[in-house]
């Protein structure tokens, strides 16, 4: 089993979120907050696992309250916000640090050191397209619209 499908994140409920599951589908993994101008893109995101979820892709979401503090509330916040004004049916974790030195394993997996695309998060809606092998096929920037044509393109490659 990969690194990736190892890891086990806190779910918004109180449950734990075990990564082992998605090894038999392309995940877009996506650090979100409900307080920034891209929040919107949570419709983009619904849509895109609705769309794609029969063919063995989903997204996960990340909230992160590094960035401006746009992700103030506690889980249950977090949880009812995403239900009421997006209906979002995907996973989400509880809040995690995706830069620094409290950066979550998940994070340094995706973009620490030795990771393929490595760097910093730059800020919210950061995403990153991760194939059933566990291994990070692309990253893309936080103004990337989730029907953006080479966000689709990559996911329609890996599910290829």
């Amino acid at each position: 089993m990969s690194a990736f499908h190892e890891l086990v994140l806190p779910g918004l409920a109180g449950q734990e979120l075990p990564l082992a599951p998605l090894k038999s589908q392309v995940t877009l993994v996506v650090n979100v907050a409900s307080e920034c101008g891209l929040t919107p893109q949570y419709a983009g995101l619904q849509a895109l696992h609705e769309r794609y979820q029969d063919r063995g892709f989903g997204v996960l979401g990340i909230p992160c309250n590094q960035f401006a503090a746009q992700e103030p509330g506690g889980d249950a916040d977090i949880l009812k916000f995403c239900d009421e004004n997006y209906g979002i049916t995907f996973p989400i974790s509880s809040k995690l640090e995706v830069n620094g030195s409290q950066r979550h394993p998940l994070y340094r997996l995706l973009a620490g050191e030795g990771a393929d695309f490595p760097g910093d998060i730059s800020w919210n809606f950061e995403k990153f397209l991760v194939g059933k092998d566990g291994r990070v096929l692309a990253r893309f920037s936080p103004r990337t619209a989730p029907d953006d044509p080479a966000l689709i393109q990559a996911i329609e490659s890996a599910l290829a």
